[in-house]
């Protein structure tokens, strides 16, 4: 079972601590309508700069904590 730690330096190393919705959908593995939905549900936490989503690394390894 990886931590925190171990998934931001390993898992998601490649990605920039803040994401774009495309970033965040590449790194899940699914769909950018997919992303756009868990965002306005409220799944994945996320701020809105502009027109666009940004989403923080830490809020979807919170995400990727409450479903593994």
């Amino acid at each position: 079972m990886y931590n925190f730690k171990e998934i931001y330096h390993t898992v998601l190393k490649e990605y920039p601590d803040i994401m774009t919705v495309d970033e965040m959908s590449k790194a899940l593995g699914i769909s950018s309508k997919t992303g756009y939905k868990l965002i306005k549900e409220g799944v994945i936490k996320s701020r809105k700069v502009g027109r666009a989503y940004r989403i923080a690394k830490v809020h979807l390894l919170s995400y990727l904590k409450v479903n593994m």
